[in-house]
């Protein structure tokens, strides 16, 4: 086990014994800095899908509902939040009344109504949210929505400001229709949000914070919102700091270094694997290692050359070496190997891997062994493709750079001629989703939207998010298949009544995927937090990370 590998393998286990320091006192006041190499694109919260941003929208903006933001098993689970309670759903599953809480305003002082509420779910479709045809496309209306925006009605949401309900009507049943509605793209915002994406101009919000300034090329800055009060401390609690500075430009080496100097008290990025060692020996009481959803996978192209050919998708998982991309990331303590689509962890995840030397989709193995480079070049052999360019596109950041090289490695001793091209990182994202790039293959990473299978099979590999020629199309493989279409859409509905069946159908569709090979699972990782002396009270979820409103600084 290499050096760094051991350190936070160790730093893990210390780190689990130790008890999350325990809120005593005010302790209101004070800056938190936080760093990053670069902005994360738009500040539209119905637009913007990157984590960077999400994270700081969360202590800004509120939905109908939202994930706990208490750590552990109950952040998974959606709270009422801007409605007062969780509703029943009615007509076996289709219909949802939600009541909205009196006295909550914008961060502009004007109250929250109902029809702010109706017209923020239109907006998701005259934006096009990339989540407008795989997340709200079961509202009655939204298919005219998706094909007309800009004459979106949506009569599946209806409004009644004299009661304060907003009625959703459905298509379809669907089990995860309230976790749907905390995702950040469902935000709740004034009903005079211009229908267009806002840029670097922030829209008014209702959470502890508001937007001052945003440059998505040097950073933004948050102070307290004067309008806020804790209406729900499990939606949304009032926050520590009273100013929040994120600082873009410095690459991952130089955060680090930033960080352990108490200039900065974060940074969003991967801790540089070449850091492992120093900050396991001197800044161990700093560093915060979480359990999250995500992974790191490679997505290929499934309509060019040479990947439309599924002998040559197979032989990429065939001949990846994931334990390699395990020790880039840093080691076991910090990833585990991936072998499947739905992460260890969700409802659906039963260990399989058919991609491992001496294994077969006829013959799959529990756990991944071994990469098998015979098998993978005899593949690329048979699929006709050999020795075609490849351009395997990849994030500009240090551990993503090492990945890709090896990557690169492993495509020309499998028989193509490869290169690799490193883009930025706040770009990469968005570039590899536009199907006019013409990507072949990229490396990148997802992190969950809600605690749901479906997040990671048909958000990545749903017809309903491959958007040709759009910067917003989360299914950046191209892959649509009617077959798989319809095991997601009998798990989704059959979720509500018998979840155990539906987690059996989202099994399935995770082992249809792993047959057609549009991507290639690596590792699960980890969230790595170095923070500085300064910081306290750390406190972490599944899906938001880091709680910017409720850690303090001394």
């Amino acid at each position: 086990m290499p050096s760094a590998m051991r350190v936070l393998v160790v730093l893990g286990a210390l780190l689990a014994t130790c008890p999350a320091l325990a809120a005593n006192g005010d302790h209101r006041g004070g800056t938190l800095r936080i760093t990053a190499d670069a902005g994360a694109g738009t500040i539209d919260p119905q637009i913007n899908y990157f984590s960077e941003m999400i994270q700081v929208q969360v202590v800004v903006y509120d939905g109908l509902t939202a994930f706990s933001k208490h750590p552990g098993e109950a952040s998974n689970h959606p709270v009422a939040d801007l409605a007062d309670a969780l509703p029943e759903p009615q007509d076996g599953g289709r219909t949802y009344v939600f009541h909205l809480r009196d006295g909550i305003r914008f961060s502009d002082g004007r109250a929250v109504t109902v029809d702010d509420v109706v017209a923020s779910f239109r907006r998701i479709f005259k934006v096009h949210a990339p989540s407008s045809g795989s997340f709200y496309a079961g509202i009655v209306g939204a298919s005219d929505c998706l094909k007309d925006a800009e004459h979106c009605t949506l009569p599946g949401v209806q409004g009644d400001a004299a009661a304060r309900t907003v009625t959703f009507h459905l298509t379809a049943p669907d089990a995860e229709f309230l976790d749907k509605l905390a995702f950040p793209h469902a935000y709740v915002l004034p009903a005079d949000t211009p229908p267009h994406d806002l840029g670097n101009d922030p829209a008014p919000g209702t959470g502890p914070y508001r937007f001052v300034s945003y440059d998505s090329n040097r950073g933004m800055v948050l102070d307290r919102n004067p309008f806020f009060h804790e209406w729900n401390a499990e939606a949304q609690p009032d926050g520590y700091v009273d100013r929040i500075e994120y600082s873009f430009g410095l690459d991952d080496e130089a955060e680090v270094t930033a960080v352990e100097n108490g200039q900065f008290d974060t940074l969003y990025d991967n801790v540089p694997l070449d850091r492992y060692g120093e900050i396991g020996d001197r800044y161990t009481d700093q560093v915060h290692i979480e359990d999250v959803f995500a992974l790191y996978y490679l997505a290929m192209n499934v309509n060019l050359p040479p990947f439309n050919n599924l002998k040559a998708r197979q032989a990429v998982n065939y001949a990846v070496n994931r334990r390699a991309m395990q020790t880039f990331y840093g080691g076991e303590g910090a990833a585990s190997i991936a072998c499947q689509y739905i992460p260890a962890g969700l409802p659906g995840h039963v260990p399989y891997c058919p991609y491992s030397r001496g294994a077969d989709n006829a013959h799959p193995v529990e756990h991944w062994a071994a990469p098998d480079l015979a098998r993978a070049r005899q593949l690329v052999a048979e699929s006709g493709t050999e020795g075609q360019h490849v351009t395997l596109v990849v994030p500009n950041r240090a551990v993503e750079i090492a990945m890709g090289t090896n990557l690169q490695n492993m495509l020309r001793a499998i028989g193509y001629d490869a290169d690799v091209k490193p883009i930025a990182f706040a770009i990469q994202f968005n570039y590899i989703q536009n199907s006019s790039n013409k990507v072949q293959i990229s490396l990148t990473d997802w992190f969950a939207d809600f605690a749901r299978p479906s997040n990671f099979v048909s958000a990545l590999y749903g017809c309903g998010n491959f958007h040709p020629g759009s910067d917003s199309s989360p299914n950046v493989s191209g892959y649509c298949t009617p077959a798989l279409e319809d095991v997601m859409n009998r798990a989704m509905s059959e979720s509500l009544a018998d979840p155990a069946r539906g987690d059996a159908l989202w099994a399935q569709a995770d082992r249809m995927l792993s047959a057609d090979a549009p991507g290639a699972p690596l590792i699960q990782i980890k969230k790595i937090d170095l923070v500085s002396k300064r910081l306290g009270h750390y406190t972490a979820t599944n899906l938001y990370h880091m709680l910017f409103s409720q850690v303090w600084v001394r």
